[in-house]
């Protein structure tokens, strides 16, 4: 018996260690860079995940964060920076505020440039604090971190994972001005991939293809006025010559969260992996105030409408408007909504301050989703397989809603010119017209139709790199090419050099055989007939 005993003991102990071995032998420890807002309610589900399998994330952000607070499976270590939440809400309230006002075409250009010059300052300034905070630099390095996981829409992060000596995983949506494909070399051509802003589909006239190149040179002016500056405070700081390109470049994956349900299709890179649909995967139970909602709507269900997290509240007169439509619908609304509830809100509209989107869309009552056409909005509509009225107001919802029309999921409505009228007919059409509810259901089984869920392969990367130290067999070597090198013009030069030369020396030649058997011959001719004359 005591033989008995001694030999189970080992293999109870092997079979534990091989259930818990990834988590274990791999366990490493991480610092998170993120960016406020919902880039930041983007990443909770992989830093969950990740802090489940074990392993020690330290979240940085700064001091003034609206969104980024302390957490459960992390640690959060924050960092003076001159400015206050009030400023941070001040700029998300102000965007919201700002999409609602008709103004000329030339005063929302000025407006827009101005915002984005005066948040871009306010962001950079966060930076330069970060980056010149001594002691916690030095901390830091000290705290022998494996991986950072950053988002490199501000490139702070990147400028300490440099510092640092750190391998680097890229958790994002997409960059402006198409930055990813230029920082992992990625073709990216003009003739069928639409630029950001474009609201052009894959397939383009001549005319949207003009629009398309335009539009992308025209961007590189606002993206240097944006990212220039952390090339020369990058420079600065790690005291040698570096560009927005070098720092970008310097991931070992880029963690996209997107995919080709979504978007068209293009090019991709050996590092790049998509994880759209990261945010819709896990649905909780509603609690008993939506329970009642949705059962008191009866046959007919529910409709949710929410315009984001940047969105609140909208002027009144476009809130009338709405609310005008909504009571023409037998549908019970779910409106998240924190404003001046309209006067003329109808009975089955419900203002709510806060509601578990997911979850309803994921009801089988809900037939309709009211959105701004934000990436997780549309996700969530993907994975539940519910249409949607779009209604798109800055930054990449044009793009988003353009998609979802031309796959047939969806109606756009421009929020500034749209009428109660229009909003009450793209509701109708969406919850009446079977086509809708048959094509969002097709998008939602491609997209469920996957090898691995996407908080999975987004887990399994980070851990990848912590496991390898980078991943530098990903890395093409176009990222060693200068740029006459990469497009060939070199080599074009020298084989053009060869083809010119050898037809100069043939039509030498030629010449030189032409004189030779010919030239003689006829001045003896011309002599021969000056005798005569």
């Amino acid at each position: 018996m005591a033989v008995e005993s001694q030999g189970r003991h080992p293999l109870v102990l092997g079979l534990l260690l091989c259930v818990l071995g990834p988590v274990v032998c791999h366990a490493g420890k991480m610092l998170l860079i993120p960016v406020d807002g919902s880039h930041w309610l983007s990443m909770l589900g992989a830093i969950q995940q990740l802090q489940q399998r074990g392993h020690e994330i330290v979240v940085l952000a700064p001091d003034a964060s609206l969104y980024i607070r302390e957490g459960a499976f992390y640690t959060l270590k924050t960092y003076p920076v001159p400015f206050q939440r009030e400023d941070v809400k001040e700029s998300f309230v102000s965007l919201g505020h700002t999409v609602f006002e008709n103004d000329s075409f030339l005063r929302r250009v000025i407006k827009t440039y101005k915002k984005i010059k005066k948040d871009s300052a306010m962001l950079l300034s966060g930076c330069s604090h970060l980056l010149n905070n001594k002691e916690l630099m030095a901390s830091l390095a000290e705290s022998s971190f494996d991986v950072m996981l950053t988002d490199p829409f501000l490139p702070c992060g990147p400028i300490v994972a440099q510092y640092l000596s750190l391998p680097t995983v890229f958790f994002l949506n997409a960059l402006p001005c198409s930055l990813e494909f230029e920082a992992t070399q990625c073709p990216n051509p003009f003739s069928y991939v639409p630029r950001p802003l474009s609201a052009n589909s894959d397939h383009m006239t001549f005319l949207q293809r003009v629009k398309n190149m335009l539009i992308a040179y025209s961007q590189n002016f606002l993206c240097d006025m944006v990212y220039s500056p952390y090339a020369t405070l990058a420079s600065e700081f790690l005291q040698r010559e570096v560009t927005v390109q070098n720092l970008l470049s310097s991931a070992s994956v880029w963690l996209l969260r997107s995919d080709f349900v979504k978007d068209y299709p293009r090019p991709i890179m050996p590092n790049m992996a998509f994880i759209g649909g990261i945010n819709c995967l896990h649905q909780n139970p509603l609690s008993q105030e939506f329970e009642a909602y949705i059962n008191a709507s009866g046959e007919h269900g529910i409709v949710v409408f929410s315009l984001g997290s940047m969105v609140a509240e909208i002027p009144e007169e476009k809130a009338m408007a709405i609310a005008d439509a909504l009571g023409k619908i037998p549908q019970t609304v779910l409106w998240r909504y924190t404003g001046t509830p309209p006067s003329n809100l109808a009975n089955n509209t419900i203002l709510v301050k806060w509601l578990p989107q997911n979850d309803l869309l994921g009801h089988p009552m809900t037939r309709a989703f009211i959105t701004h056409a934000g990436s997780h909005g549309i996700y969530e509509g993907i994975c539940n397989g519910v249409p949607m009225v779009m209604m798109p107001l800055f930054g990449d919802q044009m793009d988003n809603a353009k998609r979802m029309e031309t796959k047939g999921a969806g109606v756009t409505l421009n929020v500034l010119e749209m009428t109660s009228e229009d909003l009450e007919n793209a509701l109708k059409a969406v919850i009446n017209d079977k086509s809708y509810k048959e094509n969002i259901m097709y998008l939602s089984s491609l997209h469920k139709d996957r090898p691995v869920e996407p908080l999975d392969l987004a887990v399994f990367w980070v851990e990848f790199v912590m496991r390898h130290k980078g991943a530098p067999h990903l890395r093409p070597a176009a990222h060693d090419l200068t740029w006459y090198q990469y497009h060939s013009l070199d080599v074009i030069g020298f084989l053009l050099a060869i083809v010119l030369t050898v037809a100069f020396i043939a039509f030498k030649c030629c010449a030189y055989g032409y004189r030779k058997c010919f030239g003689k011959k006829g001045r003896v001719k011309k002599a021969h007939k000056s005798k005569t004359h």
